[in-house]
């Protein structure tokens, strides 16, 4: 996510000669027309509309797999969101409220509303994000902030515009897109930010046992051709179990090896990569759930950054499925056969402005179990063609 100039002064004043809009899930964004109507608060308007086709042709259109593309044969709104970001006096905040078919996708697969009274999914997944916290000048600044936040664990964003690729990599659809909670944001200096994390569990509003989870994240960008993130996440996620633990942790490095800005051949071209590591044991189950995946991406961009391909192969080993998505019970993690996926997705960009992008995506995966939407029940294999639309400002 951009680092906001209303939010930090300082860190945007050192950073201002430098572009990182190149970056896997980073806003591309150089211009924000909405932020001159306030001088406290800054305005967005995101929409985000697809068509798929699946080679499987299901017969109720229901895509399965992944948590970006949800439906087959059919125009779809995924997102479409309005939000502002504040700050006044030291207090600052964010309130962006969403709708679109993703929200069927992401908040049904939380179960935390179940446990108990008073809480309830439907209550608040109209909320992207709602935080308010406090802003202090020490180093290159400091931030306390409590409420509903994007996931900090995965490299890719939740709005599938800041992605090199429309479709999510499978270690990021399988790990969290929001938490609850609290966090705490340092910057020792304007290449460092820490963030230290409490919420109340994985992906959930609510808490499925009564400690709460910890998290830490570490964003480390020595210059503009070059960043390093590494997160991790500890605590017990499966309901009325507190002796069972997950850890998981997940690395990312991002290298801009070729900029030639404004060029009408090639202007840029960009590595990405992001691993993932976990494992979730104890408790009352005696099995061990385990998790090992990576995603490896290339993008290069052509006529001064008009035009953008992206090839992105990734693997994912998951013997005790403890993060995998639909098909399974909702809400929680599913303890059947063990699954072993891969895939290749290419990726077509054409972008007359940073507001604006037309996506053009093949996607081919596979994986060792029936696993994806069939015409008529599960298959092993998806093969999926998909244009999109991106508008942002």
């Amino acid at each position: 996510m951009r680092i906001a100039a209303l939010l930090m002064a300082t860190v945007a004043h050192v950073l201002s000669a430098q572009d990182f809009t190149w970056m896997n899930g980073q806003s591309r964004q150089r211009e924000f027309p909405l932020s001159s109507l306030s001088k406290h608060v800054a305005l967005s308007l995101y929409l985000d509309s697809y068509f798929a086709y699946s080679t499987h042709r299901p017969s109720d259109h229901t895509l399965t797999g992944g948590a970006s593309v949800g439906r087959h044969g059919e125009f779809q709104l995924n997102l479409a969101s309005v939000g502002a970001e504040w700050s006044y006096r030291s207090m600052i905040g964010r309130l962006s409220l969403q709708a679109g078919s993703m929200l069927n996708r992401v908040q049904d697969l939380d179960g935390s509303g179940t446990r108990g009274r008073n809480l309830s999914t439907a209550s608040l997944h109209n909320i992207r994000e709602a935080t308010v916290g406090y802003h202090w000048d020490t180093g290159a600044g400091v931030n306390l902030e409590a409420g509903i936040f994007m996931s900090y664990i995965g490299l890719e964003s939740y709005l599938l515009a800041e992605n090199w690729n429309y479709s999510r990599s499978l270690v990021c659809e399988f790990t969290p897109f929001y938490f609850q909670g609290v966090r705490l944001q340092v910057f020792p200096s304007a290449r460092l930010k820490i963030e230290p994390w409490v919420m109340n569990g994985w992906q959930t509003y609510g808490a499925s046992n009564d400690v709460p989870a910890v998290g830490l994240s570490v964003n480390y960008r020595p210059r503009e051709a070059l960043g390093f993130v590494g997160n991790f996440y500890y605590g017990s996620d499966t309901r009325d179990d507190p002796g069972r633990k997950r850890l998981h942790s997940d690395h990312s490095a991002l290298l801009r090896y070729y900029n030639a800005p404004g060029a009408s051949g090639i202007s840029k071209a960009a590595l990405s990569v992001n691993n993932h590591i976990g494992v979730e044991q104890g408790g009352l189950s005696s099995s061990r759930g385990k998790f090992l995946g990576t995603a490896v991406a290339n993008r290069v961009w052509l006529n001064g950054d008009k035009l953008a391909f992206t090839l992105r192969g990734e693997l994912v080993d998951n013997p005790g499925r403890y993060l995998a998505i639909a098909p399974r019970p909702t809400g929680f993690p599913d303890a059947g056969t063990g699954i072993h996926l891969g895939g290749v997705t290419a990726t077509v960009d054409v972008m007359p402005t940073d507001l604006l992008a037309w996506r053009f995506e093949y996607l081919n995966r596979r994986a060792s179990v029936p696993y994806f939407a069939g015409r008529s029940g599960l298959a092993s294999s998806q093969h999926l063609l998909t244009g999109a639309v991106n508008f942002r400002m």
